[in-house]
C-alpha cells in the first residue's frame, strides 16, 4: 500500500523498532527495560502507533498507542494513550538533517497551543512531557522528558531501537 503523500516525510519512521533503554526519575528507583515499537499505515494521512516495554525479567512495563498526524509541511501532532490513565496530545515538527529524521514534541504547561496531558481521575499528576526521537538509517533514539508528581522537567526515559522490518 502506498504511503499518503501527507506523510510521506514520515517515511522513516515506519516499521518496527526493538531495543532497550533506562528510565529514572527522582520518586522511582533506576531501571532497564526492553521495547517494541510498530509505526505503521493504512494509506491514510496519519501513521499508526503503538509501544511495548518489559522489564529485565521479562514481566510487561508499560504499552501505549496512538496516532502521529501531519501539521502543514512539517509541523507534527502525536496523540498517545496510556493504559495508566494519561493521554499526551504533543506538538512539534519533523525536522530532515544530514543523518536522518528528528522530531521533538511537547505536551503540557508552555508547549503552544493545543498541545496537552489529559488526566483520568485516578491517574497520577502528570504536567507536562516532551519527546525527543531521531531516526538514522535503521536506527531510533528517543528521549522522554516528563514534569509529574511535584517535579520539574526532568529526563525520564532514554532508549535505542533497531529496525527488524
Amino acid at each position: 500500500m502506498d504511503l499518503h503523500p501527507a506523510v510521506a516525510h514520515m517515511g522513516p519512521l515506519l516499521g518496527t523498532w526493538r531495543g532497550g533503554g533506562r528510565g529514572d526519575y527522582p520518586t522511582i528507583e533506576p531501571f532497564e527495560y526492553t521495547e517494541e515499537v510498530t509505526i505503521g499505515h493504512v494509506g491514510k494521512p496519519f501513521l499508526a502507533y503503538s509501544q511495548r516495554t518489559k522489564g529485565t525479567d521479562g514481566a510487561p512495563l508499560h504499552a501505549e498507542c496512538g496516532y502521529w498526524r501531519p501539521a502543514g509541511e512539517r509541523g507534527l501532532e502525536v496523540l498517545v494513550v496510556h493504559p495508566s490513565g494519561i493521554a499526551e496530545v504533543l506538538v512539534g515538527e519533523v525536522t530532515e538533517t544530514h543523518y536522518g529524521l528528528l522530531t521533538t514534541l511537547r505536551a503540557g504547561a508552555g508547549a503552544g497551543a493545543g498541545a496537552r496531558v489529559a488526566l483520568a481521575p485516578t491517574a497520577k499528576q502528570v504536567d507536562a512531557t516532551e519527546r525527543r526521537i531521531s531516526v538514522d538509517g535503521d536506527t531510533m533514539r528517543y528521549e522522554v522528558h516528563m514534569a509529574a508528581v511535584g517535579e520539574a522537567m526532568t529526563l525520564h526515559l532514554e532508549a535505542s531501537l533497531r529496525r527488524v522490518d
